[in-house]
């Protein structure tokens, strides 16, 4: 087994590294209509850009920690690096509708991986906290970029934003330790039926029957896999760690509340304040940004807390905001219920991954890896929520 990965990599670089992948799941939010206005297509055609994005983090992260786990953070840097550099020229270049999908999804492969990279170099909770901070600042301020980006160099520089992340790897490389002394051993059949089954998940929100049927069907030959292979792909030691496996599933809840409640408020700030559409996303850009900025502090705070402590702590405040969203009426009690939930995750997402990587022993390259699928998985499934209720 590979060693814990413990790099000197500032936490700046980190964030850095990690943040820019929020630009490829909200950036694109403002500048849809003008791709598909210059492409001659639909919104609803354009946002496989979007959905592709979603589904290249989603995959990327468990097989790029597995390429970490395996060959070390530099092959995992400079693979990414790769991975990123081609899927922006792409978009950046080619304005036609196939091109932009597979460049989104070659850009979220790549992105994926360098958060998980990053989590897995962050030394301290002052350093994980300030890599989730940055991925919640950029995620909040990321519509409003990518529109002025878009206006200023034109829609498809607004889909290369991810590229940000390429100005940390030199800083990353200098200190990132070279390849595990004993790799795991190589398992391509893990890696493809993980892929299947992750693929299967990311489209529930959007066919949710025929991929429901899919998850089901798929989800058995993992299972069957990891009894012959329990030192693969997946890791059987990690899926035997409560740690691991609550702090990934609070996780998994706290996007899923955070990512509904951007969809469910702003329509409820419409109604009940009378505000225009550009109004309400200069208001609820605020709250979001408190919780992303706020989250460093959290993280760095709570270090020495009790795990049971802060298993219940940030489910409490996501509760508190679903319970303001869902009673309130003022614009204020709605603002702060997405402060609530903004800070839930943020701060859960650091801390959490804290723990998950410090239970994990030397599988933490994988651990951070399943652990950001499963909060990416809840960024996926809160928007599909909130459109059912």
């Amino acid at each position: 087994m590979s060693a814990p990965v413990r790099a000197r990599t500032p936490g700046p670089w980190l964030a850095l590294l990690a943040g820019p992948l929020s630009f490829g799941i909200a950036g694109p939010a403002l500048i849809l209509p003008d791709a598909a206005a210059a492409l001659g297509t639909g919104t609803a055609e354009v946002t496989w850009v979007v959905t592709a994005f979603g589904w290249g983090i989603a995959v990327g992260t468990p097989l790029l920690a597995g390429l970490q786990g395996r060959r070390g953070v530099r092959a995992a840097l400079l693979t990414c690096a790769a991975l990123v550099s081609a899927g922006a020229v792409a978009v950046a270049t080619v304005a036609w509708l196939p091109v932009l999908v597979a460049g989104s999804a070659v850009q979220g492969l790549g992105t994926a991986g360098f958060t998980t990279v990053a989590m897995s170099l962050a030394g301290s909770a002052r350093a994980m906290g300030l890599v989730t901070a940055s991925l919640a600042v950029v995620g909040s301020t990321s519509p409003l970029v990518g529109d002025l980006v878009g206006d200023a160099l034109g829609w498809q520089r607004a889909l290369a934003l991810p590229v940000l992340s390429l100005l940390a790897v030199p800083a990353a490389l200098r200190s990132a330790p070279g390849a595990p002394v004993a790799p795991p051993r190589v398992d391509p059949v893990g890696a493809v039926l993980v892929t299947a089954l992750v693929t299967a998940l990311v489209f529930v929100p959007h066919a949710w029957l025929p991929a429901g049927i899919a998850v089901v069907v798929v989800a058995a030959a993992p299972a069957v896999h990891l009894r012959s292979r329990p030192d693969g792909f997946v890791p059987a030691a990690l899926l035997r760690t409560p740690v691991f496996l609550v702090a990934s599933g609070v996780a998994f809840v706290l996007a899923v509340v955070n990512f509904g409640l951007m969809y469910v408020l702003p329509p409820r700030l419409t109604d009940h304040s009378g505000w225009t559409s550009g109004e309400v996303g200069f208001a609820v850009l605020w709250p979001m940004l408190f919780g992303g900025l706020a989250s460093y502090a959290v993280v760095a705070a709570t270090a020495r807390t009790p795990f049971r402590v802060v298993a219940v702590l940030f489910p409490a405040l996501a509760a508190g905001g679903l319970v303001l969203a869902a009673l309130g009426v003022a614009p204020v009690v709605l603002l702060a219920a997405q402060a609530l939930s903004s800070l839930a995750a943020a701060s859960g997402q650091g801390v959490y991954a804290v723990r998950a990587g410090d239970a994990a022993g030397p599988h933490r390259p994988a651990a951070m890896g399943l652990f950001n699928l499963s909060y990416l998985l809840g960024a996926a499934f809160g928007p599909a929520i909130a459109a059912l209720l």
